[in-house]
């Protein structure tokens, strides 16, 4: 896989993880613990998108 492609691999993914974190956010009684892992998530992918994109 390029590099480029493995970025746009990451960069679905952290989209998706978005999506899942807002419909989270919306649902009454969803689990703060599991929306915050999904959250930290996201930050590990978005920087692994700016680290990978650096180079």
């Amino acid at each position: 896989m390029s590099l480029s492609a493995h970025v746009e691999e990451l960069r679905r993914k952290h989209e998706t993880l978005s999506d899942q974190v807002e419909k989270a956010q919306r649902t009454p009684g969803a689990d703060p613990y599991k929306i915050a892992e999904m959250k930290k998530q996201k930050l590990r992918l978005k920087e692994e998108i700016h680290r990978l994109a650096a180079n």
